[in-house]
């Protein structure tokens, strides 16, 4: 028996998952949760072996959360589960430890299927995915500047385009304030922009927040 948690601030669309799966042998949903923080707490006492987790959560990214289990719950498979297509995230989610990547629109057979190989310790690669990593293993360069940054950067970008200050990333991240602020410098050469005002700006026309 497969124990599967369903992490989405979206009550109606963890409802629609819970539907999808009540059906399927082998699975038992352990636990729903809305946040992150409820999403730790359940999996200090009830241990999951698959974990569907959506990029965006109101109290933590999805990013930042997915790294925190993977320190805490090394037995804990997590499948991303997004409505960002896969060319935006899914490579930064699977080199962050992430086991696959779903979008939301996938069909009932996939997410079966992807829930399956992941608990089995295997990696879900669709073939969009796949090609993507193809690519990158090729050297591929011609890709946009956000594809390129390293795990963290990803981490205090998403961050600087959401509003935080320095202070507040360097104490969510456990880092100084001058490395966080390092951080912000090499962000604003690698993206060619001059502010956190851009910042913002290129995250939205790039599809890496939500609207």
């Amino acid at each position: 028996m497969i124990r599967l948690a369903i992490i989405d601030d979206h009550a109606i669309v963890r409802a629609g998952f819970r539907e999808m799966l009540s059906e399927e042998l082998g699975l038992h949903i352990e636990f729903e949760a809305g946040t992150a923080a409820q999403a730790q707490a359940m999996l200090r006492n009830q241990p999951c072996d698959v974990l569907m987790l959506d990029i965006s959560l109101p109290d933590l990214s999805g990013i930042d959360l997915l790294r925190t289990i993977k320190q805490r719950n090394t037995t804990t498979q997590v499948l991303i589960i997004s409505s960002f297509s896969e060319e935006r995230y899914a490579l930064p989610m699977i080199r962050n430890g992430a086991s696959g990547y779903l979008c939301k629109d996938c069909d009932r057979d996939d997410l079966i299927n992807a829930i399956h190989t992941v608990a089995q310790g295997r990696r879900y690669v669709s073939q969009k995915t796949a090609e993507l990593l193809a690519n990158e293993m090729a050297g591929n360069t011609d890709k946009p500047a956000h594809e390129l940054l390293s795990e963290r950067e990803l981490q205090v970008f998403l961050r600087l385009a959401k509003g935080e200050s320095v202070s507040v990333i360097a104490e969510a991240l456990h880092l100084s304030v001058k490395t966080v602020s390092t951080y912000r410098s090499r962000l604003l050469e690698k993206l060619a922009v001059s502010s956190n005002a851009e910042l913002a700006t290129y995250a939205h026309q790039n599809g890496l927040l939500e609207s």
